[in-house]
């Protein structure tokens, strides 16, 4: 198939997600089109089967805020014009779905019926979406899609909550690739962040207000009381600093490293012994699951989609949003005896091989078949 996607090109869920899809997909000899305003993050270029257009905005005085949504209506309409695509699949709802739906209507007028899939990842409907401002478009859009998909039954449930919608909507979830994500021998690497044989935690994300950072600082204060331990804070993000200020106030911040945005995340998260994510939001919890797939095994709040990927007490544990001396207990539980420590690690990296990404790309390549198969009759 030539397939088209579009995405926010960024460390973000959604951006990880529809970068690796892509590749895995070329990997299997589909053509795939990247269009968006910069390269994605994770995105490279050792397939002939990937290729990536931009999305370029003019900057004009009357405009106190670029087109984008036109803009990138426009380039899909060109995309799929000249390089023949046979589907779209959007990444992310706003403003993602309205602009194909635009390109989709203005290619019928030069005879060319191009099928949408969109995918929804969750702030897009969990918090964008439900803006009165947006909330007639998402869900217009989502009903106008020819396949829709979460990535978790919590997100499918939600959507359905809180919009009208008419469509089917199938879970397809988020997935990892255990050629990338696995546990690598780092001992020189995890010498130099732990001298003394410290137990190392590890937090990544976007370091937005939905992720609890500062939380993440408080467990690992707790748990530092209790075991000797470094915490590793990767990303960045507006709460960057008030986690920084807090470490400093609490007197630990000689135990933290803030190592900011880092591609090769795997190498990190090899010599972690520990996740953290306690955020109040997770529509599935992709980075708890590359975590998992190199056996570092997660305490994590209970919400959103993550109940369906962390096992309480099997693969590490799951408390409520902000109980934080539970989840500083739980850590202590699974760190605190090197037995115990292994057990989970193992049971992470068994429960992440459900979702390799050879399981889930057969998924997607079907509702792709399943959308365009209706055209071409």
């Amino acid at each position: 198939m030539k397939i088209g996607i579009v995405c926010y090109p960024t460390f973000g869920g959604s951006g990880v997600v529809a970068t690796e899809l892509g590749k895995g997909l070329a990997s299997k000899g589909h053509q795939v089109h990247f269009i968006t305003y910069s390269q994605p993050a994770r995105l490279d270029f050792f397939s002939e089967n990937l290729f990536y257009h931009e999305v370029s905005v003019s900057q004009y005085p009357l405009f106190d805020f670029p087109p984008y949504e036109s803009a990138l209506a426009s380039k899909l309409v060109d995309v799929v014009r000249f390089e023949q695509l046979e589907v779209l699949h959007v990444h992310y709802a706003i403003p993602h779905a309205s602009a194909a739906y635009l390109a989709k209507q203005i290619l019928k007028t030069y005879g060319i019926n191009i099928p949408v899939v969109t995918t929804l990842h969750g702030t897009d409907i969990t918090l964008v979406g439900r803006d009165k401002s947006f909330k007639p478009v998402v869900t217009f859009s989502i009903n106008e899609s020819d396949g829709v998909t979460t990535v978790s039954e919590s997100l499918r449930q939600e959507t359905s909550t809180f919009f009208d919608i008419t469509r089917e909507i199938k879970v397809i979830p988020n997935f990892v690739d255990l050629h990338r994500f696995v546990n690598k021998k780092r001992e020189h690497f995890k010498r130099a962040i732990a001298p003394g044989d410290e137990r190392i935690l590890i937090h990544t994300s976007n370091f937005r207000k939905v992720k609890n950072v500062s939380d993440v600082i408080r467990i690992f204060h707790e748990v530092n009381q209790k075991i000797p331990s470094k915490l590793l804070m990767v990303g960045d993000g507006p709460e960057r600093g008030n986690a920084e200020e807090l470490s400093r106030q609490l007197g630990i911040s000689s135990e933290i490293r803030f190592l900011g945005k880092q591609d090769a995340i795997e190498e990190i998260l090899s010599v972690s012994d520990l996740f953290l994510m306690p955020s109040s939001s997770e529509s599935f919890g992709l980075a708890a699951l590359e975590a998992m797939a190199c056996s570092v095994p997660v305490i994590s709040s209970n919400t959103g989609g993550l109940p369906e990927l962390n096992v309480q007490g099997i693969t590490g544990f799951l408390s409520d949003i902000g109980d934080v001396s539970a989840m500083a207990k739980n850590a202590i539980y699974i760190l605190e005896d090197c037995d115990r420590l292994g057990k989970f690690k193992k049971a992470a990296y068994e429960r992440a091989k459900d979702f390799e990404l050879a399981r889930i790309l057969p998924l997607y390549e079907a509702c792709y078949q399943e959308a365009i198969d209706p055209i071409k009759k």
